[in-house]
């Protein structure tokens, strides 16, 4: 079984807790969502491999330690896993960036593929999924089917907030795909909607509703 990592970092759980706010504007939304997103990232890139470099300082030669080549890749899942990407390319800004877009069909609830757009070398890279919330898991679970099924091999998903129901599906369907999080939530109400969770976090980014 896939591991679940709730990543409880001071500084992400401040910033969670006005991101929750309901009187938080679309502005510092979309500002605090990237910032913990690269905070989170920070964390999930912790195994990346380094390889030793000789560098001239002004004072001497010093012996460090770089990134050994690894390529990253950033899937966010349209349209709220948007609001994730620019925190994490603030880091990591070789990563290539996929998306994908799904709508859920209204008579069977099924997630529907609308656009796919992925780097040609998938299977090369290690690609991070972006949704800020795992509330059923169906677009998720179908997100990272669509992903391995075009050669994606080595995969994390990062959300910010998570229902156990959704992780749940996401770890029975993909057990080889470890979940990072800022925080796992109670549960899901009768509209599938996270508690206490955040609202619909693409009307919060982009101001709809």
């Amino acid at each position: 079984m896939s591991r679940v990592v709730v990543i409880d970092h001071p500084l992400i759980q401040h910033k969670l807790s006005i991101i929750r706010d309901k009187e938080t504007g679309p502005k510092e939304f979309r500002e605090l969502v990237n910032e913990v997103a690269m905070l989170m990232a920070y964390e999930v890139t912790r195994d990346l491999p380094t390889e030793e470099v000789e560098v001239e300082t002004p004072v001497a030669r010093a012996k460090c330690r770089r990134l050994a080549g690894e390529k990253i890749g950033l899937v966010p899942i349209l349209r709220a896993g948007l609001g994730m990407v620019q925190g994490i390319l603030n880091l990591y800004p070789t990563a290539r960036v996929g998306h994908i877009g799904l709508y859920r069909d209204p008579e069977t609830l099924q997630p529907v593929e609308y656009y796919c757009k992925l780097p040609t070398d998938l299977g090369e890279r290690e690609l991070f999924v972006l949704d800020p919330m795992l509330a059923t898991g169906g677009s998720v679970v179908a997100s990272l089917d669509l992903i391995k099924r075009r050669g994606g091999k080595k995969i994390k998903l990062l959300c910010l907030l998570a229902a156990p129901e959704g992780v749940k599906v996401v770890q029975e369907a993909h057990p080889d795909v470890d979940i990072y999080l800022a925080a796992l939530d109670e549960r899901l109400n009768e509209h599938a909607y996270i508690v206490p969770g955040l609202g619909d976090a693409g009307d919060r980014l982009f101001g709809t509703k």
